[in-house]
C-alpha cells in the first residue's frame, strides 16, 4: 500500500465524523505479486474499491437514521465501507465483505483513523458457498451490478445469507438493472420498492439512481 497515493478525508454526518484513507484517485493501481490479477481483477478495475462513489455516500445517508437495534448488518461488496464505518460508528453490529484482496487492509486503517472498534470482515467471492458469514437481519450494497450476470450471483449471495425476516437496501447509480434484481428478489418471497433519495445537497451533482429496498 506504500507505492499507492492516498488521500484523507473526513465525511460528515451531522455531527458524526467519519475519517478516511482512500486512493487518490480511481487510476491507482499496484499488484505486484499478481494477487487481484488471479482472482480475475484486471487493472482497469482494480482501483473501483479504493474510492467513495456517490452512491455510497446515499447509502451512509440514508443507514445514518436506520433502527439497527438487535440487528445483524452485512455489506456486500463494501469497497471503502463507509456505511460500515458509520454504522460501526454507531454501535451498530456490522459485518464488512468484498472481493478485492486489498480491502481489509484500507478497512483496518481507517477503523483505526476513527478510534473504533475492529469491524467484522471476510473476502468472499459471490460464486462461492464456503464462507462462514451466517444470517443475518440487514443486507446492504451500493453500485454493484455492474454486468447483467451481476444480478443472479448477487441475489442468490443475499439470499443465502437473509434470515426469513430481512431487509435488504441497495443502492443503484442507474446502470438498468433495477427491475430485473427486483423481479428475482421477489421470487424469493421479498417485496420491492425504489426510492428516490431526498437532500442529496451533499454530492456535487444530481444523482440518478435509486435506493432499492426489499423486505420480507
Amino acid at each position: 500500500m506504500t507505492n499507492l497515493r492516498l488521500c484523507y478525508q473526513t465525511v460528515e454526518f451531522g455531527q458524526i465524523d467519519i475519517h478516511l484513507c482512500t486512493l487518490r484517485d480511481n487510476q491507482e493501481f499496484y499488484d505486484p505479486e499478481g494477487i487481484a490479477e488471479n482472482l480475475g481483477i484486471s487493472s482497469a478495475s482494480w482501483p473501483i474499491f479504493g474510492t467513495i462513489w456517490p452512491s455510497s455516500l446515499v447509502l451512509a445517508h440514508y443507514m445514518l437514521d436506520y433502527d439497527t437495534d438487535s440487528k445483524r448488518i452485512l455489506e456486500v461488496g463494501c469497497g471503502m465501507a463507509l456505511s460500515s464505518l458509520l454504522l460501526n460508528k454507531q454501535s451498530a453490529d456490522i459485518t464488512a465483505t468484498d472481493y478485492h484482496p486489498e480491502t481489509h487492509k484500507f478497512l483496518q486503517r481507517n477503523t483505526l483513523l476513527n478510534g473504533d472498534k475492529d469491524i467484522a470482515y471476510e473476502q468472499v467471492n459471490w460464486v462461492d458457498n464456503n464462507d462462514h458469514l451466517g444470517l443475518f437481519d440487514v443486507i446492504i450494497g451500493s453500485d454493484l451490478l455492474y454486468e447483467d450476470s451481476h444480478i443472479e450471483l448477487l441475489a442468490n449471495f443475499i439470499e443465502a445469507h437473509a434470515k426469513p425476516h430481512c431487509d435488504v437496501i441497495i443502492v443503484d447509480p442507474g446502470r438498468g438493472r433495477k427491475t430485473k434484481l427486483s423481479t428475482r428478489f421477489m421470487e424469493f418471497g421479498f417485496t420491492s420498492s425504489h426510492l428516490k433519495p431526498s437532500h442529496t445537497d451533499y454530492l456535487p451533482t444530481e444523482f440518478k439512481g435509486y435506493i432499492l429496498k426489499f423486505e420480507r
